[in-house]
């Protein structure tokens, strides 16, 4: 399986119910917490479509921490939106490629991964529709999301490829 799989791959029955149980029910406001691989793949499957802007992304070196604040969709609750905070300590360094430099340009989440290096450390990938990705390098993996904001409806879900496009391109 390439990168690109695991990015467009929708989420699994598995990681749905872990979201539905996390959540508390459909009107609790959702809080993970990561500490291992394992963890990051729930959280990435609660993140799955979520939209941001570069502005969006602070990384304060001298505390070691990054935050990024998002719109995500709430796949476990049928189809809402919501304002949410994700976080990451013992960051050491931060590193973008291919994403966009204006602050106000929209990025979609597609999928967060941890590559563990000297343990607990390792790097989390967060890749992006378009290609582009975020590396943060942790010294241990400790992450945290949480729900900021009141839900509210979405227009339609996001949708994702089974397979190529159709049409001539396809063939």
């Amino acid at each position: 399986m390439t990168t690109e799989d695991l990015a467009s791959a929708p989420i699994t029955s598995e990681e749905g119910e872990a979201l539905r149980q996390a959540a508390g029910g459909s009107s609790a406001p959702l809080r993970l917490l990561a500490e291992d691989g394992e963890d990051l793949a729930i959280i990435s499957a609660a993140l799955q479509d979520a939209i941001l802007r570069p502005a969006d992304i602070v990384w304060e070196k001298g505390a070691r921490r990054l935050t990024i604040e998002l719109s995500r969709f709430c796949w476990e609750c049928g189809g809402t939106w919501v304002r949410a905070a994700m976080q990451f300590g013992d960051v050491q360094a931060v590193k973008s490629r291919g994403l966009p430099r204006l602050p106000d340009t929209p990025l979609e989440l597609l999928a967060i991964h941890f590559i563990e290096g000297e343990p607990p450390g390792g790097k989390v990938i967060l890749m992006f529709a378009g290609g582009g990705d975020l590396r943060v390098d942790v010294e241990c993996l400790d992450a945290v999301v949480a729900d900021l904001s009141e839900r509210w409806q979405a227009r339609m879900a996001p949708t994702h490829l089974d397979g190529p496009p159709s049409g001539k391109d396809a063939e």
